[in-house]
């Protein structure tokens, strides 16, 4: 029995013909090199919005890219029908590889991570300073997944009027991480969203936070175009808000060429995904004293060499404590 390979040239071989009329099948798959650039606005049910030029596309994902999914901040390439006209669908063929990625787990014990938002340049963590009550572990958790990601953590108090940020702020103090402050009463006046404005102008900021702490009240007021119905209350008996935002999406940031990416309130953030050993890269001051760490060390032991390097005057003592209290949230509840 003769058998051929894929490109036989003899003139004996005969071939069956093909009933349906289409054309058989190949393993050369399309190049698409007349793709258009574009990023992802929306993702719903296996149809993404996509902005391409000036205008907003509706896409699927090509069956070429396989399980490979693409979330809102993606950059993809993009065929087929793009006029963004009604009922017209275009195809995601490539998704660009990403600067950055906003990652979690439904909790600490789940292996399974999904990523939230890519290419974002930040993380602006939204808190209220009262109703509802601030929880420190969430802040903990959020600025740990956004150095791991490689973004940038970013602090927007809310409700300064019903207590004060001071105690807040000094918990932080050691990281340095960019803050604005904002209060119900002075928010209408136009300074306070200046100065969030300004914290946000040219970026790609994701916004997270728990439910009923303003956030998407915030989200509005930076793109106004863009109304979304707000928190309605926040219950007294659990102090947690109705949710109001049930997808991530991308905003253009009014009078400025940066984008707000508004996603869905949290009441947990699994850290499972997380590496201890990117996490330190956010701390540049006390790196340089892993060299001599165990291999596989947690930083937070016995053997750990960051206790030398810093006793030896390279670091601030309180910058090791937060390393340390960011890396210890992976053993604690976020409601703790």
């Amino acid at each position: 029995m003769r058998r051929y390979g894929k490109n036989p040239d003899e003139d004996d071989i005969r071939v069956r013909p093909n009933r349906k009329g289409n054309r058989p099948r190949t393993h050369i798959r399309p190049k698409h090199e007349d793709a258009a650039e574009g990023m992802v606005l929306t993702v719903d049910r296996g149809r993404l919005t996509v902005l391409v030029d000036d205008r907003v596309v509706m896409a699927m994902k090509a069956r070429e890219l396989g399980r490979k999914a693409a979330v809102v901040g993606d950059r993809v390439a993009v065929v087929g029908d793009l006029s963004g006209k009604k009922d017209t669908l275009a195809r995601i063929v490539r998704i660009a590889e990403r600067t950055s990625v906003l990652r979690r787990t439904a909790d600490d014990d789940d292996p399974y991570e999904r990523v939230v938002v890519a290419n974002a340049d930040q993380l602006a963590i939204v808190t209220a300073l009262a109703d509802p009550e601030p929880r420190p572990r969430l802040i903990d958790r959020c600025v740990v997944a956004a150095y791991d990601g490689g973004l940038e953590p970013v602090l927007v108090l809310t409700k300064s009027d019903l207590a004060s940020a001071d105690k807040l702020l000094e918990t932080y103090a050691t990281l340095d991480i960019p803050y604005v402050v904002t209060s119900r009463e002075e928010f209408t006046d136009g300074a306070e969203l200046a100065r969030v404005h300004e914290l946000l102008d040219g970026k790609v900021t994701a916004f997270v936070g728990h439910s009923g702490v303003g956030k998407t009240t915030l989200v509005n007021a930076l793109v106004p175009e863009e109304r979304r119905r707000t928190t309605g209350h926040v219950n007294a008996v659990t102090g947690r808000g109705r949710h109001t935002t049930t997808s991530a999406l991308a905003l253009p940031l009014a009078g400025s060429d940066g984008w707000v990416i508004d996603t869905p309130g949290v009441r947990s953030f699994g850290l499972n995904h997380v590496d201890p050993s990117r996490v330190i890269l956010a701390f540049p001051d006390l790196e340089p004293g892993t060299v001599d760490c165990p291999r596989g060390c947690s930083h937070d032991e016995k053997d750990c060499a960051l206790d030398a390097w810093v006793a030896d005057g390279h670091a601030d003592p309180a910058r090791l404590y937060s390393l340390r209290r960011l890396l210890a949230t992976r053993e604690r509840r976020e409601d703790d």
